[in-house]
């Protein structure tokens, strides 16, 4: 039998992989592995209030991030490395090969503006 103190991360579907919310703590702050299949990715989002800091933890994304979408500056993240994204900085993410990246952020999550989307999901905060 397991402890009380373990618990089972909820696996959320989404059309690029899917995503396991491994923690949520009173308004403090959540904790999310997120599965992103090869050539899929994110929505070019922003967050209104959302603060996070996402990690590869395997794979290499593509990382498009700037103030405003006509600015967005592209690079790679490897393994081990992060990237810091404050509430409004626009960001998408693109699985180079199939990576796990990392997510700390603060306890909004439904706090997402989709600019665009490949998945029909733009203007929405559908998973």
């Amino acid at each position: 039998m397991k402890s009380d103190w373990v618990t089972t991360a909820p696996r959320t579907d989404k059309p690029w992989g899917h995503e396991r919310l491994f923690a949520l703590v009173d308004g403090r702050y959540a904790g999310k592995t997120i599965h992103v299949t090869e050539g899929e990715s994110l929505s070019l989002q922003f967050h209104e209030r959302k603060e996070e800091t996402i990690s590869v933890f395997s794979g290499r994304l593509k990382v498009e991030v700037g103030e405003h979408e006509s600015q967005l500056e592209e690079f790679d993240l490897e393994p081990g490395e992060s990237v810091h994204l404050r509430p409004g900085v626009r960001h998408r993410v693109t699985a180079l090969v199939d990576t796990v990246m990392l997510e700390a952020s603060t306890t909004e999550l439904d706090d997402v503006v989709r600019l665009e989307d490949r998945y029909g999901r733009e203007g929405t905060s559908a998973p």
